[in-house]
């Protein structure tokens, strides 16, 4: 039996570690520790990851591309795909410039860049928010390809485990061509080409120093950059990225140089904004006439771009020049003979009010209502040469007044609109009966509800520039009703018809001999009237003017041969403007757009209309409003009888509410005391200054 163990027997003691063999051996409890973490780790984040082999499909919505009346291109809504850019094929700076501002050691990470993600880290806590992103180019790519956009961890760690497989899986090369031609880039455009060809019309691999730059900058946030809407901040940016390039060599300084100065000019499509207000009420019928889109479509329109083009100077001249007299918005809508839109102009600005005065703002049309009460007297048996007076009026307890604050006494129907004096169209629409005008104004195509207070007769009726000139279209075609309209045909890109405005002639709203008068008195307000501003030497033109009280709301609608524009100016606020009158501003953005167009639409003189009654005869002289028009009446021939509803003094229909940045064009209640002042002359007009149909930077 062994004794006990004697003092300094060691045996059977571990030995002690040295310092280096303890490093190594919890260096190894870590690493093995490490790895279990890891495994977990990803294990856990790993459940839920996209199917990746949905990487070369495409989920989108149908694009509706929209053509104007001669085939050119307006504008593109839903998502617009283009085939893949050819790498190859695209100047060295056009990839260089995307990954000199996204990812400079694109070609030195293998799919995350701790470098950068440090250097990231450290700007954001100095500056107590995140100034700078760390991803790679290559983890936006697995981001846009098969995540959300949701910021949290889960969908980050994903996103750098997606980025290691695409590093694994694609070459460099192949990750950037896949990045180029998925990436979004605003206004619809997905992909390099389809982004050159929406902002620059042209393909990508003729894009300049300074386009490339202007795209690489859009990716930080497309809407906010867009060269469209934003082009200071987005002439910021390119800058930006010039100088990126210029720093990692991509570009010289001389071509930094020629790109800064050298401006970028931005489709003609997209400069030209203000169509966007009719390609917006295009947009709320196509569902109605094709059902909701399954596929890509072309839609081929009435608009002319060279008259909207026309139409938007005309605006925007007036605008600027009466900014003064408080005219702050305007709405245009020009139609055809048979109810076509050629142009419209919904508001100052798209890019600040997407809100469509032009169709959606009702508004007091004043004196411009004026031509359904003498149209509804014509029928009644009145003649422009018929005598009535001028003197002060009551009924009930409301006495209109006119502008001058004068009565004229003895003069004709003739002299009574060219003067657009109130007492008489009052007087003849109480006479009458103004539920006779409310059944004319709707046959003519006026929706609105109409009231039938005494006031009514002075325009104490909220329209819609589009309602005007369609209502006044029936003057300018020879008496027949048309409806509105803006599409002719729906295709797919292959030509496959989907649907085809029915073509087929309108019924008759206005016949002979009221139809004829009408156009001689009409003419007398261009010729000697109130709306003298707007003649043009050797045209043969007609029209109304309106002024409602306080200056609030100014109209002029007018029309020749088959062609028909109605003006209208104010605020949104209904507030009013300072003396601006039918006859100045709306007069004067009328002259300017007819000017420009009628050469454009070689429009013939007003038509006659239909076939006077039998034993008729013209008066004589035509032209001549104030003299001899001949006496008494003619037989009223009957208009379609199918054609409007009966009168109905229904409620006011209801509008949806714009959002904040879309202002509420709020309708006023009916007031007395509407005024048509006396023909204002615009000042001189020189020939305006045809500027380039482009935005620039």
């Amino acid at each position: 039996m062994a004794g006990p163990r004697a003092a300094g027997d060691d045996r059977g003691a571990k030995p002690k570690r040295t310092p280096l063999q303890r490093l190594f051996y919890w260096g190894a409890v870590l690493a093995v520790w490490g790895v279990i973490f890891l495994v977990v780790f990803f294990a856990v984040f790993a459940r839920g990851l996209p199917d990746t082999s949905s990487l070369y499909n495409v989920d989108r919505q149908p694009s509706i591309t929209y053509l104007d009346r001669n085939g050119a291109l307006i504008a593109t809504r839903g998502t617009q795909m283009a085939p893949p850019a050819d790498l190859d094929a695209l100047p060295d700076y056009v990839p260089a410039a995307f990954i000199a501002i996204e990812d400079r050691r694109f070609y030195h990470h293998p799919g995350f860049d701790p470098i950068g993600m440090s250097r990231a880290m450290v700007r954001n806590l100095r500056a107590g928010r995140v100034v700078q992103g760390g991803s790679t180019l290559t983890q936006q790519l697995a981001k846009n390809l098969f995540l959300t956009p949701d910021q949290n961890m889960r969908r980050k760690v994903q996103e750098l485990m997606l980025a290691v497989w695409l590093e694994m899986k694609f070459s460099k090369k192949e990750i950037l061509a896949l990045y180029l031609n998925r990436v979004y880039f605003g206004a619809g455009a997905y992909g390099i080409e389809a982004a050159s060809q929406r902002y620059f019309d042209k393909s990508a691999k003729d894009l300049t120093v300074g386009e490339a730059a202007l795209l690489a900058g859009l990716l930080k946030a497309p809407s906010r950059y867009s060269p469209v809407s934003e082009s200071e901040r987005a002439a910021a940016r390119a800058t930006v990225v010039l100088n990126e390039m210029e720093e990692a060599g991509v570009i010289t300084a001389a071509q930094r140089e020629q790109a800064v100065t050298q401006p970028v000019i931005v489709s003609r499509t997209l400069a030209t904004q203000h169509a966007q207000y009719f390609i917006d009420w295009l947009d709320k019928s196509i569902r109605g006439l094709v059902g909701e889109p399954t596929e890509d479509m072309v839609v081929e329109t009435t608009l002319d771009l060279t008259l909207q083009t026309d139409a938007e100077r005309a605006v925007r001249r007036i605008l600027d020049r009466d900014a003064s007299k408080g005219v702050q918005q305007a709405a245009l809508v020009a139609l055809d003979g048979d109810g076509r839109v050629r142009a419209m102009i919904g508001g100052a600005s798209y890019a600040d009010s997407q809100f469509n005065r032009a169709v959606d703002a009702r508004r007091q049309a004043g004196s411009s209502w004026k031509p359904f009460v003498y149209l509804a007297a014509m029928e009644a048996g009145y003649t422009p040469q018929t005598p009535v007076v001028d003197e002060p009026i009551t009924i009930g307890n409301w006495s209109p007044k006119n502008y001058s604050g004068n009565y004229s006494g003895n003069m004709t129907v003739a002299q009574a609109v060219a003067n657009s004096t109130n007492t008489v169209a009052v007087s003849i629409a109480d006479k009458i009966g103004r539920d006779s005008v409310a059944r004319a104004a709707r046959r003519l195509g006026i929706q609105s509800r109409i009231g039938l207070e005494p006031s009514m007769a002075l325009g104490a009726v909220e329209v819609s520039p589009l309602e005007m000139a369609t209502a006044y279209d029936a003057f300018a075609n020879g008496g027949r009703r048309v409806d509105a309209y803006g599409i002719s045909r729906i295709r797919t890109p292959q030509g496959r018809v989907i649907y085809q405005r029915a073509s087929g002639q309108s019924g008759q709203a206005i016949n002979n001999p009221p139809l004829y008068y009408m156009n001689q008195v009409l003419r007398g307000v261009v010729t000697s009237g109130t709306g003298r501003s707007v003649a043009i030497p050797g045209r043969d033109l007609a029209g109304k003017s309106g002024t409602t009280s306080d200056y609030k709301d100014a109209w002029f609608v007018g029309y020749t041969g088959g062609f028909v524009a109605a003006v209208w100016v104010g605020k949104d606020d209904n507030t009013a403007m300072r003396g601006v009158t039918g006859g100045s501003s709306p007069a004067a953005i009328w002259r300017g757009f007819m000017e420009a167009a009628l050469p454009r639409l070689n429009a013939p003189s007003i038509p006659n209309g239909p076939p006077m009654p039998e034993g008729w005869t013209a008066p004589d002289p035509v032209g001549d409003l104030m003299s001899g028009l001949g006496e008494g009446g003619a037989p009223v021939e009957p208009v379609d009888p199918n054609l409007g509803e009966p009168y109905v003094d229904q409620p006011a229909p209801q509008y949806q509410q714009p959002s904040p940045k879309q202002p509420v064009v709020r309708p006023t209640s009916p007031q007395p005391g509407y005024r048509d002042p006396p023909n204002q002359q615009p000042e001189g007009r020189p020939a305006p200054e045809r500027k380039p149909d482009a935005l620039f930077f």
